[in-house]
């Protein structure tokens, strides 16, 4: 078991979330970087889907209460084992007893742990993600609180350290005009492209909400509630985008001026409040390859990591 000391701002269980019921109002959920999750589980032998953990900022304290491995992805934390220093995307053995402190984070916002055998909590609807809106998932529906103990699955039989470099962050984002862009003036379709946007304290796993130019939309008709998925970038009537996340709601109704691509979501993730984003305007066919390019970093590292 994996015994919570100290959890932290927000420290939750997330898989790569629930997907195929969006039409019943279930949201996705599931680890906001998606491949530092993918990264973490596959330097500990898991599949890239195990159930892990995503911890927001710290500090948290971790006691393992059996021995086995553990991998750190995602943000730069201030991680020690025991006293002894732990390195971002690399794993290493851990003994029953020994304590896990992640002081803060040097880069990034979230960081993700995985240990062999995963976070075996239940699967609820197909997933193990925390659902924290709807209060389901992970464990008890909500965010790890001090004292609760997570069962972990079958340890596995690793040996040798694995490691990968994590992807340079970067504040591009790169996005699709979305459904409703046309219905926006020159000024505002300008300033979407041209202008910084700074990361709100009021941003969360459901969204980020921006700061910058208003955006205005010269259409004065209203809108349909309409579907919305992670990544969408609505703009409610004060004219700040907010762009939706993996605990975003099913459906909507403010317009959609963009639609940041699947490729750049972990950047949203790691990107602290205050932090300065540039959205870049890009094709279809750009975000298939960035994608695809994604994939294949994954892939090459499943090998690099176990080919020792």
């Amino acid at each position: 078991m994996l015994e919570i000391l100290r959890p932290g701002v927000q420290t939750t269980v997330q898989d790569l979330g629930r997907h195929g019921l969006r039409h019943l109002g279930i949201g996705q959920s599931g680890a906001l970087d998606a491949p530092a999750l993918r990264i973490a589980n596959r330097l500990v032998g898991n599949p890239e889907g195990a159930a892990a953990l995503e911890i927001t900022l710290g500090p948290v304290r971790l006691r393992f209460l059996r021995d086995g491995w553990l991998a750190l992805s995602g943000a730069d934390f201030d991680a020690t084992l025991d006293g002894q220093p732990v390195w971002c995307g690399w794993r290493q053995a851990v003994r029953a007893g020994q304590e896990l402190h992640l002081a803060g984070s040097r880069r990034g916002m979230r960081a993700y742990l995985a240990v062999d055998g995963g976070i075996a909590v239940p699967e609820v609807l197909g997933g193990r993600a925390t659902d924290l809106a709807a209060g389901f998932g992970g464990f008890a529906g909500r965010a790890l609180q001090a004292g609760d103990r997570l069962p972990l699955g079958e340890p596995l039989a690793l040996e040798g350290k694995a490691g990968s470099r994590p992807p340079a962050w970067t504040p591009e984002i790169r996005a699709l005009p979305g459904p409703e862009y046309a219905e926006f003036s020159a000024a505002a379709q300008h300033a979407l492209w041209s202008r910084p946007w700074h990361v709100t304290a009021q941003s969360n796993r459901m969204g980020y909400r921006l700061a910058g130019p208003t955006l205005d939309r010269t259409a004065r008709h209203e809108l349909l509630s309409h579907g919305v998925l992670p990544g969408v970038v609505q703009v409610p009537p004060g004219g700040q985008p907010i762009v939706l996340l993996a605990d975003a709601q099913t459906t909507g109704g403010y317009p959609r001026i963009a639609t940041v691509i699947e490729a750049d979501l972990w950047k949203l993730a790691q990107a602290r409040p205050g932090a300065e984003l540039h959205f870049v305007p890009t094709t279809l066919a750009e975000a298939r390859h960035a994608l695809q390019q994604q994939r294949y970093h994954l892939n090459r590292f499943n090998w690099s990591a176990y080919g020792d």
